[in-house]
């Protein structure tokens, strides 16, 4: 073989494996990047930028759907899944001591029997005769508590557009609800209509819960006369003090307390007449008139004076001593009282002005020479 045929073989051979070498690199290089597309890292560990704390004190809120760091509340993931089992146990509630799980929403103590119903859509020739024969066992099973439910629901409706219409808290709304179904259960009112019952039920309902209503304002919502729903009030409270109805008392009071059934005091009124005229500083305003209030409980003279004249008469003067004037037909507007029985109630105040008037609401603002001689 000559030396130039040697020469080129070899430089053929070289040549070769240097392509080679290529192609397997490309092919290195490839396989890499796909498995570095595909490779997880475990390494990496979700940690708050702010508190860099190792092992990350971190909690998922699975009510927001937030991933929130317990130590600084940063929240650090929106949209977390729930991941927990949605199964409710009732092996409580069954019999033969199994334990079956199902899924629904929770029992309403509010209703009777026990609410688990099942609907068949209207979708086919077949659902029709399905649809049909279902409603005759719901009927036939279920007759009796389905007309209650029906009755309460509707009462119930009736006591939430009532409550909204008052601006009256969910809270008490449900403890009418709860009065209202108490009584129903008991057949405690027979012959009386459920608008007579409901407003006996918001009444009590509100003075459980601290935020009295005059019979003048349920009144006025109900169009049930004042007289009836005095009458329905002490029977229903008569019914509450029944040693086997008492059960009733905690869930409105956390503490387990005998309910609040006093009558209504003027301290209790002032907040919402001062709301209602609106005033600059409405809370000083109704603070100042409700300490009024209490000390004007020694003034023998408004001793026997509805709450609701000793509460506007208190606005008036505190309205004209901080500089706020208000006249007594506004009052009155609001109070749901005469203008001139606020007027005589004051004058029995600014009579007792010297022992009634604090100092430190002179400092606020208030002034003696602003009030009104009557």
């Amino acid at each position: 073989m000559s030396m130039a045929a040697a020469t080129s073989y070899s430089d053929a051979f070289i040549a070769a494996q240097q392509s080679a070498s290529d192609n397997a690199a490309t092919d290195a290089a490839q396989n890499g990047l796909k498995e570095e597309q595909w490779q997880q890292n475990l390494n990496e560990i979700l940690q708050c930028p702010d508190c860099r704390e190792f092992p990350p004190n971190l909690i998922e809120e699975f009510s927001s759907g937030d991933m929130v760091c317990a130590s600084c509340g940063l929240v650090l993931g929106d949209r977390i899944i729930d991941t927990r089992s949605e199964w409710r146990t009732f092996a409580n509630d069954d019999q033969n001591n199994d334990d079956p799980s199902r899924v629904g929403d929770s029992v309403n103590p509010l209703l009777n029997g026990s609410q688990l119903e099942t609907n068949i859509a209207f979708e086919g020739r077949d659902a029709r005769e399905l649809q049909r024969l279902q409603s005759k066992a719901a009927k036939k099973n279920d007759k009796d508590s389905k007309q209650s439910n029906t009755a309460l629901l509707a009462a119930y409706r009736e006591i939430s557009n009532f409550c909204d219409a008052m601006n009256i808290s969910k809270t008490t709304q449900d403890a009418a609800k709860h009065i209202f179904k108490m009584t129903d259960d008991a057949k405690y009112f027979k012959g009386k209509s459920s608008e007579v019952i409901i407003a006996g039920c918001i009444f009590i309902a509100c003075r459980q819960s601290n935020a009295p209503r005059t019979f003048r304002e349920i009144f006025a919502l109900t169009k049930v006369p004042k007289k009836e729903i005095g009458r329905t009030f002490k029977m229903l409270e008569k019914f509450l003090q029944d040693d086997k109805n008492k059960t009733f008392v905690r869930p409105i009071n956390d503490g387990g307390a005998p309910p609040t059934l006093s009558a209504t005091n003027a301290t209790e009124l002032c907040a919402r007449y001062c709301s209602g005229l609106r005033f600059r500083n409405n809370h000083l305003m109704a603070r100042i008139s409700s300490e009024l209030c209490e000390k004007s409980s020694s003034v023998k003279d408004l001793a026997g004076r509805s709450p609701l004249s000793v509460a506007a008469a208190c606005i008036y003067m505190i309205s004209h001593l901080m500089g706020e004037g208000k006249s007594s037909k506004q009052i009155a507007s609001v109070a749901g009282v005469s203008d001139g029985t606020i007027k005589t109630a004051y004058r029995f105040l600014y009579q007792a002005r010297d022992s009634l008037i604090d100092e430190e609401w002179l400092t606020k603002g208030g002034r003696l020479d602003r009030l009104l001689v009557n």
